[in-house]
């Protein structure tokens, strides 16, 4: 099948489906302007290089489509859940440089995060290949939605303290940015390609008024060669710091692993609903979850051993492939090697690092918190009973030991050593997923219904 088939006024492309060169490359560039504005800013905020951050966007994308044989059309970004406990590592080994506001790159702290991004990796890929053997209903029972619910609502809000301090360097260009941003995500929805860019253009905007503020250095544009090699970095091996990183990096998945999940079914449900449109036969891939998080796995290890951001499968993305109706791979991978193209221009990664602190500040006010709300309505669409008093005490305690200890301990870290995974104290995030997931686990082995307790009833909404 070389082009989609039109039946009627139906137009669109299925998974397998290979556009005509000219729509292929625009296509493919549309979803290259989708993940640009978020997975650049995640390389902003934890100081890693945006060049080799797009290069591993683009590998790591081509990788994980071929993992999954092209039968899951994904694209892989930068993701957010991994903020926290990424700054947490950098600002505990690399203090000198990530707290300095002149730096925008920190390869040292970048080698030991990548041990830890390569153990995230090969956490999903197990998940993945646990699912296919076992099923997803027993993992649920481990992982139920109060837990993952709540770790990712800690995850965004425990960066509140981090949004703040940037927009405080000039609350006037943070709070345009913040404003102009949101009014762009309300009012812009629907509007095909616009309507999936409101971060970008909210960061212009942004950018525009911190000009004549004298926020902006353009000497960095002027000094950068038009053509440049990305800072590709070795993961540190070698160094025991590192192996510290890989399970607390790799906890962070099981608040990334329901939101791919979802990704998977929103975008069966799409396709099936073409195909039949198209009159062919469904392709039903939201049967493949533990497929689909192998290849997210495997997108994670060749991001982990370049030296980019921890990545997930764009949810932004989906959406402008449900608006357009494309849904081919060959797209994806044409949209992955215009991002590899883009790594290597110099000053498109010198521009991206004259953006002030204030508007990636301005940015991140919302964007932290539209994180935990996606927390928030796992929990809701899910349905999770919020009247039984074990639900409430899971929740309740990642919630405060997560956010309160990443907002009020000491390099936000439980002073309890454990050797060689944590010789410096688990990080707080870490410790609170940790204590929900025991929690919850105890709750399995001892359920209250053992003891003549009643489970109570939930809200009938």
């Amino acid at each position: 099948m070389t082009t989609s088939e039109v039946k009627g006024k139906v137009f669109g492309y299925l998974p397998q489906d290979v556009p005509p060169i000219g729509s292929m490359l625009s296509l493919g560039f549309q979803q290259v302007l989708t993940m640009f504005p978020a997975t650049v800013l995640v390389a902003i905020l934890t100081k890693f290089d945006v060049g080799v951050t797009l290069l591993a966007t683009g590998i790591g994308t081509i990788v994980a489509l071929l993992v999954n044989k092209r039968r899951i059309p994904m694209y892989y970004g930068s993701s957010f859940s991994y903020i926290t406990v990424v700054v947490t590592a950098m600002s505990l080994y690399d203090p000198s440089c990530f707290s300095d506001p002149n730096t925008v790159y920190c390869p040292n702290g970048v080698r030991l995060v990548q041990v830890g991004i390569i153990g995230t990796g090969l956490f999903n890929i197990l998940m993945g290949l646990l699912i296919m053997r076992i099923g997803k209903a027993a993992l649920d029972k481990v992982l139920p939605p109060i837990v993952t619910g709540s770790v990712a609502i800690v995850i965004g809000i425990a960066l509140a303290g981090t949004a703040l301090n940037m927009a405080s360097s000039n609350w006037l260009v943070a709070f345009v940015t913040l404003i102009i941003t949101i009014l762009f995500s309300v009012y812009l929805q629907g509007r095909g390609l616009l309507g999936m860019l409101p971060i970008l253009l909210g960061a212009i905007v942004g950018y525009l008024v911190a000009i004549p503020l004298g926020l902006v250095d353009f000497s960095r544009i002027g000094a950068a060669a038009w053509v440049g090699v990305p800072n590709i970095t070795l993961p540190a091996f070698t160094d025991p710091r590192a192996w510290s990183l890989v399970p607390a990096i790799a906890l962070i998945a099981i608040a990334t692993i329901p939101e791919s999940t979802a990704h998977l079914y929103q975008m069966s449900l799409y396709i099936d609903q073409l195909a039949k449109e198209l009159g062919r036969a469904p392709l039903e891939i939201k049967k493949l979850i533990g497929l689909n998080l192998v290849s997210d796995g495997a997108d994670d290890i060749v991001v982990g051993m370049l030296g980019g951001c921890a990545g997930t499968n764009y949810g932004e993305n989906n959406s402008l492939m449900a608006i357009t109706r494309n849904y081919s791979v060959p797209v994806l991978m044409a949209a992955a090697g215009i991002a590899i193209m883009l790594a290597f221009i110099g000053k498109l990664a010198a521009l991206v690092n004259t953006v002030p602190v204030a508007v990636v500040g301005g940015l991140s006010i919302y964007l932290f918190g539209v994180i935990g709300k996606q927390g928030i309505a796992l929990i809701q669409s899910e349905k999770v009973n919020l009247f039984e008093p074990k639900n409430l005490a899971i929740g309740a305690t990642i919630l405060v030991l997560g956010i309160g200890g990443n907002l009020g301990l000491k390099n936000s870290i439980f002073p309890f050593e454990v050797p060689f995974f944590f010789p410096d104290g688990i990080p707080a995030i870490v410790f609170a997923a940790m204590f929900g997931i025991l929690l919850n686990a105890l709750f399995i082995l001892l359920p209250p219904s053992r003891f003549g307790v009643k489970e109570r009833e939930n809200i009938n909404l």
